[in-house]
């Protein structure tokens, strides 16, 4: 099983805050699971942005990091401020 979660613009944009998907042994990073979520079009297109931050077990990483059952992965846009 693995958690995933979505925070600002995205869970906006989804409109959830989070789910959990049954694993999937093909899943090898983190970026397999998000061509994954990619794959169901429409909204979903959000998670196609170039600046998209990921996370694996609360920690930051990026989209080639490794995944396995029980993790948890969060995405969220990139912040910016002024």
């Amino acid at each position: 099983m693995i958690q995933v979660q979505f925070f600002a613009r995205y869970r906006e944009t989804l409109g959830r805050d989070s789910e959990r998907l049954d694993w999937d042994a093909s899943w090898q990073c983190v970026d397999d699971l998000r061509l994954r979520l990619l794959a169901r079009g429409a909204e979903w297109a959000v998670l196609g942005e170039q600046n998209l931050m990921c996370a694996r077990n609360q920690e930051l990483c990026s989209l080639e990091e490794p995944l396995a059952d029980g993790d948890e992965v969060a995405f969220f846009p990139t912040v910016t401020g002024g």
